[in-house]
């Protein structure tokens, strides 16, 4: 109870939280091993928003690589300040292809939110975010900024998916009654049509996309210290890894989900045995943390009939697309879910070069190149303080 009442202080207070330790965490692949399920695919009863009256951080986020090389995003958040302020968000970035340009973003607040009735779809005034009927794809419109009029449907090519049974990774001291969580689900390979207006014209994103979930039940901060996120995108194949290492709090486990799939088909889901590793970094002397210049991201696991499938891909990041000052350009509201937290310092590398997937499955090695996006994000220090 005594634990229970520090991590309520913590969840409305920002203050720092206890070591409890790796045994107050149940992560998403404790879960797939448990139940014998590595993944599941997506239903749509996956797909409804909690909206839940606890500190929660809920989002969709859709990434869009056009034919021409564009690089997009459009997101809608919902966050949750302790059960006492609710408030949604909708960006938009557009990733500028001329050094001497800056990117186009912009973040808005939502007014009215509503779902429909099975709560798969999202509305605000000037923004929708609906899925279809049949739960194949999303349409994404707004008007609620004038520098960019958001018109894009996405389409999966490949099925939806979540780790273990939940994709869910849980938190507290009695994992029965846990007072947080972390959870993904994926559309990892998509189809991308429409545009995205701004002052010199529509950005038409038709292409590539990647639709991804994400809820934290809990004060961000508190449930993930680091994150680094990998989406390549071939004419053929996708690779998807989502890795977060927990503050000292829960022990500094790491979390890892990685995809590799193909069109109509996933090839192999993972919890285990999959890896983000900062080959070689620099000091970023605007935050101190260490960017990095070199990653490798690798898979190894087993497909649906038992083949062994390994993936590497070893990429030099070059210049970094951007790099994002989490407090100060998100939205209040998340400066509000951080607020008092000592040693919180969020930054966010974005990286985008062109590289190299070496894919094995059996005895048939694949190699094909194609656009990496990826992220290293950096929150808080993973030692104990004193």
């Amino acid at each position: 109870m005594f634990n229970w009442a520090k991590q309520q202080l913590a969840n409305v207070a920002g203050t720092q939280e206890p070591i409890y330790g790796p045994s107050a965490i149940k992560t998403v692949a404790q879960e797939a091993k448990e139940t014998g399920t590595p993944y599941s695919e997506l239903t749509r009863a996956d797909h409804t928003w909690l909206a839940l009256d606890q500190t929660c951080v809920e989002n969709q986020v859709f990434y869009f690589f056009a034919e021409d090389g564009t690089i997009a995003m459009a997101q809608v958040i919902y966050s949750n300040v302790a059960g006492l302020k609710v408030t949604c968000q909708f960006n938009t970035k557009i990733f500028s292809r001329d050094p001497a340009k800056p990117h186009l973003w912009c973040s808005n607040p939502l007014s009215n939110v509503a779902f429909n009735e099975d709560k798969t779809s999202f509305y605000a005034d000037d923004c929708a975010v609906e899925l279809s009927e049949d739960g194949n794809s999303y349409t994404i419109k707004s008007m609620n900024d004038e520098r960019a009029l958001v018109n894009l449907k996405v389409t999966r090519t490949a099925p939806g998916f979540h780790a273990g049974k939940t994709g869910t990774t849980l938190y507290g001291t009695d994992l029965k009654n846990p007072w947080g969580s972390m959870r993904h689900a994926f559309w990892p390979r998509c189809s991308a049509e429409g545009t995205i207006t701004t002052k010199d014209g529509p950005v038409d994103l038709k292409g590539q996309a990647i639709y991804i979930y994400a809820l934290q039940g809990m004060k961000p901060h508190h449930a993930a210290a680091r994150w680094n996120f990998a989406n390549f995108q071939g004419p053929n194949h996708t690779a998807v890894m989502m890795e977060f290492t927990t503050p000292p709090s829960y022990g500094n486990t790491t979390v890892n989900v990685g995809a590799l799939v193909k069109d109509g088909e996933l090839i192999a889901i993972s919890t285990e045995n999959n890896k983000a590793t900062h080959k070689a970094s620099k000091k970023d002397t605007t935050s101190d943390w260490p960017e990095p210049t070199q990653v490798e991201f690798s898979w190894s696991t087993s497909s649906k009939d038992g083949k062994p499938v390994t993936a590497v891909i070893d990429a030099n990041l070059g210049d970094r697309v951007d790099r994002v000052d989490v407090m100060a350009e998100v939205p209040g509201f998340v400066k509000t879910i951080v607020a008092a937290a000592a040693g919180t310092k969020p930054y966010i590398y974005q990286f985008a070069p062109k590289t190299t997937l070496k894919l094995k499955v059996g005895d048939e090695e694949i190699s094909e190149d194609g656009q990496l996006f990826t992220e290293a994000t950096f929150i808080s220090d993973l030692a104990a303080s004193k």
